[in-house]
């Protein structure tokens, strides 16, 4: 790992259900980011082009409605696929700006879509892509599972790099094959802005001895189109204390914060405004922590415990 690497979280929304503009927000943001010396710039979860909020696209037990399926098109055709001009333009960001990119993507492969984290490096090549193995609660309607080829730590000139999205956090196997390989730089894009979410950063940067960057979207009622329906007046949909949505209302208040790997703040979490959170991250914090807890050194006890992960691609049909 270089000696110091500069850091950049970016607590901000995309322009949601449209791609082109939302590419537009990473190329500003990754600018900015670049010229305040940032080597790695993270965006959150979903921010090309959406997360959903409050939407299920009209699903329910037994029925699913038409409008439902014509915005889950809408919500498909604004996604980008791994193979496709959309997606050079993002890689061409990250070498205009000699930047490592961090992006949470909604992923489209074939008729299937998946929220997926790539990190890609500053001469715009792809280092991984990464797709939530298991989406959250409504998320499974409208995203596939991802596989264990994902789980990957990728060596860099920045560190051993890796990560894991929103609330795979909360599953310790998945954690731990990260740690099996030395992460360093782990990166979590999410959609949590409870308290609690940042306690279990804290806790993850100090279990695993790395660095932790936590980011998520600031996001207001007015990231979002017009007709969108969970926020016009005729839907029963409602802020939680009962009154209508206004184009100010905050969807996600953010908490994009940078954890040391003793668990202690390197940035604060931020709350109720878009902004980029940077930090500094020594590598000779990662050696000065480990001297009494090395989770996969002193601590390891592989003559106790082990963990076989499945690393092969979730292929579901083979053609002869």
């Amino acid at each position: 790992m270089s000696k110091v690497v500069k850091v950049a979280a970016v607590q901000a929304a995309p322009v949601s259900f449209n791609l082109e503009k939302s590419l537009e927000k990473v190329a500003h943001f990754a600018a900015e980011a670049a010229t305040s010396g940032a080597d790695l710039v993270v965006f959150p979860e979903g921010f090309l082009s959406a997360y959903p909020w409050r939407y299920a696209f009209d699903a329910t037990i037994g029925a699913r409605e038409l409008r439902g399926r014509k915005w889950y098109a809408k919500y498909y055709n604004s996604a980008i696929s791994l193979s496709s001009p959309e997606f050079d333009a993002l890689r061409g960001i990250a070498e205009k700006n000699s930047v490592f990119l961090s992006v949470g993507i909604i992923e489209k492969d074939g008729a299937t879509l998946y929220c997926t984290a790539v990190l890609v490096d500053k001469s715009g090549k792809l280092l991984y892509s990464h797709r939530k193995l298991i989406p959250t609660a409504a998320e499974r309607l409208v995203w596939g599972r991802g596989a264990g080829d994902g789980l990957k730590v990728v060596h860099t000139e920045l560190g051993k790099v890796g990560g894991l999205i929103c609330w795979e956090n909360y599953m310790p196997a998945a954690r731990l094959s990260l740690y099996q390989q030395g992460i360093e730089i782990y990166i979590a894009p999410n959609a949590d802005d409870l308290p609690s979410w940042i306690a279990s950063m804290q806790h993850i940067a100090k279990e695993g001895r790395c660095f932790v960057i936590s980011v998520n979207q600031f996001c207001k009622v007015s990231d979002f189109p017009s007709d969108y329906p969970p926020f016009t007046p005729e839907h029963h949909d409602r802020q939680p204390d009962g009154s209508a949505w206004t184009p100010d209302a905050i969807l996600s208040r953010g908490g994009s914060c940078i954890v040391g790997p003793l668990g202690t703040f390197l940035a604060e979490p931020t709350w109720d405004r878009e902004q980029i959170v940077y930090a500094e991250l020594k590598h000779d914090e990662l050696i000065e922590s480990r001297m009494d807890f090395d989770v996969m050194g002193s601590y390891a006890r592989p003559d106790i415990f082990s963990l076989s992960v499945n690393t092969k691609p979730a292929v579901n049909v083979t053609l002869g």
